[in-house]
């Protein structure tokens, strides 16, 4: 078997849960001589990142692995980051990778008859407590926490709020404001369902003021507090690590399986959280899980983007034994519900695995299609 056709794919959508804002992703679509199709993903977010990642696909990595292997696939990534080290450790490059190895994993297990899952030890756990994800309307606090609140009633049993809708309405920006975000939810979603604080990117929390906010919000039984401090103040999350009796969630910014070993060894954080659309793929993020699993840490996956990222962190998460949640959009999205034949949901407060050879998600090509951006 050989590798006949790599195409990337750049697409821009609207996002419901961010106000139909325009977000950025990429596909890849990687085929093989016997007609087996495997597709990834990375997350781009940005148009000029899009653009950029289908460059080093097209022109960089495709003249790489044309020709070769496709079930070689940790040849294929050591290849792939070898040839961009000059200019990619982190950022477009380790994208472009990250798309093609996930699409690599899904043509193995269909060229196997095997779902990913099976590929990466097997089965572990068949099913997680999905957790609804959205970004908080900070102006509307009362809406917010019922929005939350009616998932519950859907069957969530754990829900995640914060970042805001604009940096300037964001969470982390006024403390009263934020407080009474957290009580008003947890007042909202009652006292049995787990509650995640994201604070985001759009604030910069010093080491005493995080302190100061976690322990306010441990009053009403917080499960974690999420990139409380910038990714690289140690030294701060050390002291906040020491000061709080609430798990603390970090590692979505970061980029390669080396800078996650350096957080983990670092034991500054319990739940690390890389995105597999970024973070060096499929292969580079089970790497990930099993330094952090060694470390007696938390794997909790970044996936905020298409169906294809999430069903990639479900299969991760299910050949792994350190996963608390599963985090999902809880309404109808193009990149979720559109996107592919059946969409991941939640049935019954659980997401479950897919047993269904590689990903479990066939892409409807059409919509791909509705969605080019270039």
């Amino acid at each position: 078997m050989k590798i006949t056709g790599v195409k990337a794919f750049p697409l821009q959508y609207p996002e419901p849960h961010d106000s139909n804002k325009l977000r950025y992703i990429n596909l890849v679509r990687v085929e093989a001589s016997d007609g087996t199709i495997g597709w990834g993903e990375c997350i781009s977010q940005w148009p000029e990142a899009a653009l950029a990642v289908k460059v080093i696909i097209d022109r960089g990595f495709t003249p790489l692995i044309i020709g070769r292997n496709p079930l070689e696939i940790r040849f294929l990534w050591e290849l792939m980051r070898r040839h961009s080290s000059w200019y990619g450790t982190g950022g477009i490059a380790t994208m472009a990778l990250s798309a093609i190895d996930i699409a690599l994993y899904d043509l193995k297990g269909k060229a196997l008859g095997v779902p990913v899952y099976e590929l990466l030890g097997g089965l572990v756990t068949p099913k997680f407590r999905a957790a609804a994800s959205i970004i908080a309307d900070m102006v509307n606090i009362e809406a917010t926490a019922q929005e939350l609140a009616d998932y519950v009633s859907m069957g969530y049993t754990a829900v995640k709020g914060g970042w805001g809708k604009s940096p300037e309405t964001a969470f982390g920006l006024n403390p009263e404001r934020d407080l009474l975000f957290v009580k008003e939810v947890r007042g909202a979603i009652g006292h049995k369902t787990a509650f995640m604080v994201d604070v985001g990117t759009h604030v910069k929390w010093d080491v005493a003021h995080a302190v100061k906010m976690t322990r306010e919000f441990e009053k009403y039984n917080i499960y974690w507090i999420e990139e409380p401090l910038p990714s690289d103040d140690v030294a701060g999350y050390r002291q906040l690590r020491q000061a709080i009796q609430t798990l603390i969630a970090t590692g979505e910014k970061e980029w390669t399986v080396r800078a996650f070993k350096d957080l983990i060894n670092q034991k500054i954080a319990d739940v690390i959280m890389p995105d597999v659309g970024k973070a060096e793929g499929i292969t580079g993020v089970k790497q990930i899980i099993d330094l952090a699993g060694l470390n007696h840490l938390r794997y909790n996956p970044h996936t905020w983007s298409s169906a294809i990222n999430t069903a990639a962190s479900l299969h991760l998460c299910a050949s792994s034994t350190n996963t608390l949640v599963f985090e999902l959009k809880p309404n109808p999205n193009p990149m979720q519900h559109d996107l592919v034949e059946k969409p991941i949901g939640m049935v019954g407060g659980y997401v479950t695995v897919s047993h269904e050879p590689g990903l479990g998600v066939e892409v409807k090509e059409e919509v791909v299609r509705r969605y080019l951006y270039s």
